[in-house]
């Protein structure tokens, strides 16, 4: 016969486990969420400034200019790290498999090449963006992107992964360990590259038909 403290403890330890389940799952959302919280919320923000004062628009300009710099001297930074650090540790990986059902590629490169790579497409997105508000804001005349803007951009390099493991000295494991994965929305798993040694063995396999034929 179960006693009533005993029956209270065990209600507890349940409440305790879903509200930790609970925050586990929240979390998760929040990764894959933040971006379009930030967003709205820049959107709604920007309502309110008067882009219309010459003052104001400046500023704003002048926000935007500062937090690109940021970004792209940061990223900059990161590479030369990656550098110095040279890591020749072989990382090998099956890449995700094409939209058109095709199997992912067989990788192996090294953590420096690696992290060079990833380095350089956070570069040319940086570069991307600047190119499109620079098309927005001169030619369109569109004034609120470049306040929104401004604040994504600062929220995307504090996302960055390398820049989290080169610059503020993380360690490369969970959602920091290579090959890097994309978080899924709503809390679903997160997708890209294999690394599991069926997945690499297959592709292997692969490899050697391929050249076979």
């Amino acid at each position: 016969m179960v006693t009533r403290p005993t029956r209270m403890r065990c209600e507890k330890n349940v409440s305790w486990q879903l509200d930790v389940i609970h925050a586990h799952r929240t979390r998760k959302m929040n990764s894959g969420m933040q971006n379009i919280a930030i967003s709205l919320g820049a959107m709604q923000l920007a309502r309110k400034i008067p882009f219309d004062d010459p003052q104001v628009l400046t500023y704003v300009r002048i926000a935007y200019v500062v937090a690109q710099v940021i970004v792209i001297g940061t990223y900059y930074y990161t590479s030369l790290k990656i550098k110095a650090k040279n890591d020749q540790t072989v990382l090998k990986y099956v890449e995700a498999p094409s939209p058109m059902a095709q199997p992912g590629a067989l990788v192996t490169t090294t953590v420096r090449d690696y992290d060079l790579s990833e380095t350089s497409k956070l570069l040319r997105a940086a570069y991307m963006g600047i190119a499109m508000m620079a098309f927005m804001h001169l030619y369109m005349k569109f004034t609120q992107p470049l306040f929104i803007q401004s604040l994504m951009t600062l929220k995307n390099l504090y996302d960055a992964k390398l820049v989290a493991i080169h610059v503020l000295g993380k360690k490369a494991e969970g959602d920091l360990k290579r090959p890097f994965k994309t978080a899924g929305m709503f809390g679903a798993p997160p997708s890209g590259p294999a690394t599991d040694a069926a997945a690499i063995a297959e592709a292997e396999k692969r490899v050697g038909a391929k050249k076979e034929d």
